[in-house]
């Protein structure tokens, strides 16, 4: 099999959204939050992108090791 076809997009873009993640994650417990209803908006969706990231990288990464 090639090298081309072997690329999975998800490793990418999880990637991407886990830096992205983290950055806000840690921007949201360090600065001061913006929150809604006492829920601090940007560590709260920072741990999601990161975790949502996580999950796209592994399942990409997984799938390009077969």
């Amino acid at each position: 099999m090639s090298d081309v076809t072997s690329f999975d997009i998800r490793v990418p873009i999880g990637g991407t959204l886990g830096v992205l993640g983290l950055i806000l994650a840690v921007y949201g417990a360090v600065a001061r939050p913006q929150t809604s209803a006492g829920i601090n908006i940007d560590l709260w969706w920072g741990i999601v992108m990161l975790a949502f990231g996580l999950v796209l990288f592994a399942f990409g990464w997984s799938a390009m090791r077969r």
